[in-house]
């Protein structure tokens, strides 16, 4: 699987996992829980460095190549720094989250699906047709 593959899958992913907090609130703060011990942490910047090089490898062949880059560094940057955190303040950021109800939550949900596609469709192959 090539880098372009590989952050199409991730971006998907992204959408997925936005469509399935949207529809589903509770879902998404179940999945959020995981993340909050330090093996969690350490698997969610492992993701998040994962997806900012891809992004970052793949942005020159992009329908958006300069916004690609961006978002590539911001979520390679998140990455880098999310171990810092701490469980603890994972944990707090989480109950904060969860605590501001169904509304906020799909809020980030669609936020995460509108990322997600657009990052689907910016790397995407141009069509031919158009």
């Amino acid at each position: 699987m090539g880098v372009r593959q590989l952050a199409l899958v991730l971006s998907a992913f992204v959408a997925v996992i936005g469509a399935i907090g949207f529809i589903l609130p509770e879902a998404l703060i179940g999945v959020a829980r995981h993340f909050e011990t330090p093996a969690g942490l350490c698997a969610a910047a492992g993701l998040r460095i994962l997806v900012g090089i891809a992004l970052l490898l793949s942005a020159g062949t992009s329908r958006a190549p300069g916004v690609i880059r961006v978002l590539g560094a911001v979520v390679l940057v998140a990455g880098l720094v999310t171990p810092f955190f701490g469980p603890e303040r994972a944990r707090a950021i989480i109950d904060w989250w969860s605590s501001q109800g169904g509304f906020v939550i799909r809020a980030w949900a669609g936020f995460a699906l509108a990322l997600g596609c657009f990052l689907v469709w910016a790397l995407l192959p141009k069509s031919r047709l158009a």
